[in-house]
């Protein structure tokens, strides 16, 4: 169930380059939230008038709060970090389908991108087995205290070499070669490709939250649709990453369009 929300923002702070967190209180989506969902957040600017996609980084069903990690990207995302403690925003959510957990599996590999580590965060929460996480960033990665605060060890490959392993995520996998049942994932679509690719050669099945542009968030405007190729089918379907996904396994996902 989803609901239209007006939360006051608790916290709103640079954690990293390019990157910002907000905390709002939200007690309706925090209670029916699941790793993996987003929610939109609007501006309230009539110039502005889409909302936009965030992942759901933390919740907090007791508290009703709920944390999103953003990045600056156009002047709604360079608007939010403007806003003070205090201020009032408009979310509707929770929205998606978030990861399928699977806690008879003992050994999971958990991999981020980017601005697409936040949501992994809560995930990791749910996660029974021992968590491995391979991190991909530019530069150094943001959150990495706060998964190890969770008990997760942290892999890091960065472009410029600056932390961890030179090269990309995918890369460090091929170097570590790690055990697992399951990879759950989000990051940028290449990352995914190669990761679902990987994932096949090493026989680990792996979901995929998959970022694309969305317009309305709810599966209305059809945006966002990819082509997706269940398993047992003998064709590829237009589906919404908004409402179907954004998680689906990444053996199903058509990535060559």
């Amino acid at each position: 169930m989803k609901f239209v929300e007006y939360g006051e923002i608790v916290e709103n702070i640079k954690i990293g380059a390019n990157a910002y967190k907000m905390t709002i209180v939200l007690p309706k989506i925090s209670a029916e939230a699941k790793p993996g969902q987003f929610v939109n957040v609007y501006t309230g600017l009539g110039e502005m008038i889409l909302p936009r996609p965030i992942s759901i980084n933390e919740y907090d069903a007791e508290k009703g709060t709920l944390a999103i990690i953003y990045q600056v990207s156009g002047k709604g995302s360079e608007y939010f970090t403007t806003l003070p403690v205090g201020t009032e925003v408009r979310c509707v959510g929770p929205l998606g389908n978030g990861f399928m957990i699977d806690n008879e599996i003992k050994k999971n590999i958990i991999v981020g991108g980017g601005i697409g580590l936040p949501p992994l965060v809560e995930l990791i929460k749910h996660l029974d087995g021992e968590n491995h996480v391979f991190i991909g960033s530019r530069t150094t990665p943001i959150l990495v205290e706060r998964l190890e605060e969770l008990g997760a060890k942290v892999h890091i490959a960065t472009d410029d070499g600056s932390v961890g392993f030179k090269g990309n995520v995918v890369q460090l996998l091929d170097e570590v070669k790690p055990e697992g049942g399951m990879i759950y994932s989000c990051g940028p679509k290449v990352m995914l490709k190669y990761l679902a690719k990987w994932a096949m050669e090493n026989n680990i099945p792996c979901q995929v939250s998959l970022e694309e542009r969305m317009a309305c968030g709810i599966g209305a405007c059809v945006g966002c649709a990819i082509k997706i190729q269940k398993k047992g089918e003998s064709d590829w379907q237009h589906l919404k990453v908004c409402k179907d996904g954004p998680v689906f396994f990444g053996d199903e996902v058509i990535w060559d369009e």
